[in-house]
C-alpha cells in the first residue's frame, strides 16, 4: 500500500513478461511513431503551401493531421522511454495532464471526422451552395467549435485526479495514462468519474458516428437520384477516403472499448495491444489512405518534392 502522503507518481507498464525484447519490441514502434510524424507533417506542410489544396475538405485534413500528431506527440515519449529505457517512473501532475490531451485529442478527432462528414454532404447535396454555406470564416468557426468541444468536455473527470488519494497501487497498466487506469487506483468515491466518461462517450464518440451514418444515408439517396452513372461514381469517390478514415478510427475505438467493457477473460496482453492500435493505427493510416485515394493530394506530393528538388 501505498500511503497518499507520499504518493506523488505512478509506474508505467511496457509488456509484462517480454522486458528482455522491449528492445526488439521498441524498433517497430519507433518505425511507426517516425511515419505517423512524417507524413502527417507533410500532409500539413501540403496543404499549407499548395494554393489548389485551400478548399474546406482539406483544411478539415490538416486539422485532423494535426490532432494526429498532437496525439502521436503526447503518447510517444513514454512509450518509447519503458520500452527502450525502462524509464516507468512518470509524475502524477504528467499522468494526468497527458491523460487529458490524449483524451481530448481523441475527441476532437471524432469532431473532425463529423465535419468532414458535414463537408461531403453539403459538397453533394447542395453543390451550388458550397462555397456560402463553408467559406473560410465558417471553417474557423467549426475547427474552434471542435477544440473547445474536445479540450472543454474532458476537464471534468480529469479535474477530480488531482486531489483523489491514491492508496491502492501505484502501476498502471499501459506506456501512457488513460483516465479509466488513473481511476482504478483511487481510493475515494469516483461515482462521478465512472458515470461521466460513459456519458460522454455517447454524446461524442456515439452521437458523432451516428450523425456521420446519417449524412452517408442522405448522401448515398441523393447520389442515387442522379441520372448518370459517370457522376455517381464521381460523387462517391471523393467520399471514399473519409469513409475509410472513419472506418479505421471508430472500429478501433469500439473495439478497445468493448475489451474494457466486456473483456474481463480476455488476456491482458490484448488489451495492450488493442491500446496501441487503437493510438497508433488511425494517425499512420489517414495520411495513406488520403494520400492513394485522392488525386489532388497525389499531385501536390509530387509538386512538393519536385519544387524542393529543383530549388536544391
Amino acid at each position: 500500500m501505498w500511503p497518499n502522503s507520499s504518493f506523488n507518481s505512478f509506474l508505467l507498464t511496457g509488456f509484462p513478461g517480454l522486458e528482455e525484447a522491449h528492445h526488439w519490441i521498441s524498433i517497430p514502434f519507433f518505425f511507426v511513431y517516425i511515419s505517423i510524424l512524417i507524413d502527417n507533417g507533410i500532409l500539413v506542410l501540403l496543404i499549407k503551401e499548395d494554393h489548389n489544396l485551400h478548399e474546406p475538405m482539406y483544411y478539415f485534413l490538416a486539422m485532423l493531421a494535426a490532432t494526429d500528431l498532437g496525439l502521436t506527440l503526447t503518447t510517444m515519449p513514454t512509450v518509447l522511454g519503458v520500452l527502450w529505457l525502462d524509464h516507468r517512473k512518470i509524475a502524477d501532475s504528467a499522468c494526468f495532464s497527458q491523460a487529458y490531451f490524449i483524451h481530448s485529442l481523441s475527441s476532437v478527432e471524432s469532431g473532425l471526422l463529423l465535419a468532414m462528414a458535414y463537408d461531403r454532404f453539403i459538397a453533394i447535396c447542395s453543390p451550388l451552395r458550397y462555397t456560402s454555406i463553408l467559406t473560410n470564416a465558417q471553417v474557423v468557426k467549426i475547427g474552434l467549435g471542435v477544440l473547445m468541444r474536445g479540450f472543454v468536455s474532458v476537464i471534468p473527470p480529469i479535474m477530480p485526479l488531482y486531489f483523489f488519494p491514491y492508496c491502492h497501487s501505484h502501476v498502471l497498466s499501459h506506456a501512457f495514462c488513460l483516465h479509466q487506469d488513473v481511476i482504478k487506483l483511487a481510493c475515494a468515491d469516483t461515482t462521478f468519474n465512472r458515470l461521466y466518461p460513459i456519458a460522454l462517450v455517447a454524446l461524442i464518440f456515439v452521437l458523432d458516428s451516428l450523425i456521420i451514418l446519417i449524412s452517408y444515408v442522405l448522401i448515398l439517396k441523393s447520389v442515387l437520384s442522379t441520372a448518370f452513372r459517370e457522376e455517381r461514381a464521381k460523387a462517391l469517390n471523393t467520399c471514399v477516403s473519409h469513409i475509410c478514415c472513419v472506418l479505421v478510427f471508430y472500429v478501433t475505438v469500439i473495439g478497445l472499448s468493448m475489451i474494457h467493457r466486456f473483456g474481463k477473460q480476455v488476456p491482458h496482453i490484448v488489451h495492450r495491444i488493442m491500446s496501441y492500435v487503437c493510438f497508433l493505427f488511425p494517425p499512420l493510416m489517414n495520411p495513406i489512405i488520403y494520400s492513394i485515394k485522392t488525386k489532388q493530394i497525389q499531385n501536390g506530393i509530387l509538386h512538393l518534392f519536385t519544387t524542393h528538388r529543383v530549388g536544391i
